[in-house]
């Protein structure tokens, strides 16, 4: 072997060493993050409307409502509970519009014939405060994936090694960096929810789940600057009281979700009133059942997306326009509990759906690796980074479980509110929804750009110390 030959072969080792060592990403260069604020929005959405016009430009948002009182209300005014739907689809015309439907909406509609979704006009109405803007821009050519296993972990130009407050990743190359978007995208510090819910079997009979007392938390968006540090420089996180059943009553749940997947990428504590102490609890994660959901759903599909992405492979799909869930207030805010049960699935009356853009990302189990799920595909809208819908696959391919998430602005603050969704499990045929009934007396929602002056116990300390019975 002549010494060129060796020299090729040394390098080709070393690189592959360090491709072996941990996984980084490449920022976009300099000349493609131009297209932020031009043609692309900040945060990299599309600015321009869609080509025929039913997705309409980006124009900033929606700021403010008529009537609303933030300090008085208790729940969200809906602005545009006057529409009325533009068209509907159910099993009767849904080849019409299929190439715009999702696969779990498809699969809804055959399954029973009684799912409808009306489609209303699309309102781009997620807003961002011009300081996360500028901290997104500055991310697109300094954030990056990293980490021993591919999307483990992300870095950045901030102080702290870490992205600045904002998306990481508006011109995202990979399916990770969307779902770390999901992770990451903005909203209110805080978020009080209390609200019920509710599982219906296959016979059609309600079973009441937990009410929770939640306080979800975004702390990179605190005003005030100091949320990261009382909790751990999450991303992401909650703290949940169980209020009801009598026998759940003082249960907690603090969860917090970091940039970092070294420790499985998430802090969660359980307390338990029988036991009065709180506990670690690192098996809430993955495919672990949600006992106090009853069950039937697993931790790492709730509010969308949480954990570490270590087990499945994921690739962007593509950008696409379909109809999803959005602007709806309907079954988080607006309606009685009695209105938004159906047999089958949620009341389609209690529905709004729009079309947008949204990034399709789907996940295959890789090899050797253990999930209920073989398969799952992520639906994430362009403009607020939130999952909209997703879909799961039982290791025989079938599709299993159908989610749907009922987001809508929180004009106050900006951001959207994303804590209500809903599950249908087409192999058993039953369903559930969670946060809902916010009209019934003793529930709210209310979000805030800091936590300071608020009871929400944010630290282990703070939860034993307020443990009750």
């Amino acid at each position: 072997m002549n010494a060129k030959a060796r020299h090729f072969l040394a390098l080709f080792a070393a690189g592959t060493c360090a491709l072996g060592a941990s996984s980084v990403s490449a920022a976009v260069s300099a000349e493609e993050a131009k297209q932020l604020g031009t043609t692309l929005t900040e945060f990299g959405a599309e600015k321009a409307a869609s080509k025929d016009g039913s997705i309409p430009g980006y124009a900033g948002g929606l700021e403010k409502v008529a009537g609303y009182d933030p300090k008085t209300m208790s729940q969200y005014i809906d602005p545009y509970k006057d529409e009325k739907p533009l068209y509907s689809i159910d099993a009767s015309n849904m080849t019409k519009y299929e190439a715009g439907l999702t696969e779990g909406a498809k699969a809804l509609m055959k399954q029973y014939p009684s799912f409808r979704i009306d489609v209303y006009p699309s309102h781009r109405s997620f807003r961002y405060p011009d300081w996360v803007l500028q901290n997104t821009v500055k991310n697109a050519t300094t954030a990056r994936l990293t980490g021993d296993v591919e999307g483990d972990a992300l870095s950045g130009a901030a102080e702290d090694g870490l992205p600045f407050a904002g998306i990481p990743f508006p011109i995202p190359k990979t399916g990770y960096e969307v779902l770390w978007n999901q992770t990451a995208r903005y909203s209110a510090a805080v978020s009080h929810n209390i609200g019920k819910g509710y599982l219906m079997d296959t016979a059609g009979s309600v079973t009441t789940l937990a009410t929770v007392n939640s306080y979800f938390v975004h702390p990179w968006y605190d005003t005030k600057g100091t949320l990261r540090k009382q909790t751990f420089d999450a991303l992401f996180g909650f703290s949940a009281t169980l209020t009801a059943p009598p026998s759940s009553a003082g249960t907690v749940f603090l969860n917090y979700y970091t940039a970092n997947a070294a420790e499985g990428g998430q802090k969660v504590w359980f307390y338990t009133p029988g036991q009065r102490r709180v506990r670690l609890a690192p098996e809430f994660s993955y495919d672990v059942p949600i006992a106090s959901y009853g069950g039937v759903t697993v931790w790492d599909d709730i509010y969308g997306y949480l954990g570490r992405m270590d087990r499945f492979d994921y690739k962007i799909v593509g950008k696409k326009e379909m109809i999803v869930p959005y602007n709806a207030f309907g079954p988080t805010n607006t309606l009685e509990t009695k209105d938004i049960l159906g047999t089958k699935h949620v009341n389609p009356d209690a529905v709004r759906w729009e079309k947008h853009r949204v990034w399709v990302v789907d996940g295959v189990r890789k090899e050797g690796a253990r999930h209920a799920y073989s398969r799952r595909t992520f639906y994430v809208d362009e403009d607020c980074w939130c999952i909209v819908a997703s879909e799961a696959y039982d290791n025989g391919g079938a599709l299993w479980r159908v989610n749907l998430y009922y987001s809508f602005p929180t004009y106050d603050t900006g951001g959207f509110n994303t804590e209500t969704w809903s599950t249908n499990d087409l192999i058993k045929g039953n369903y559930f929804i969670l946060n809902t009934g916010h009209r019934e007396p003793g529930n709210s929602i209310r979000s805030y750009e800091t936590a300071e002056g608020l009871p929400v116990r944010l630290t282990p300390q703070a939860v034993a110390a307020g443990g009750v019975r």
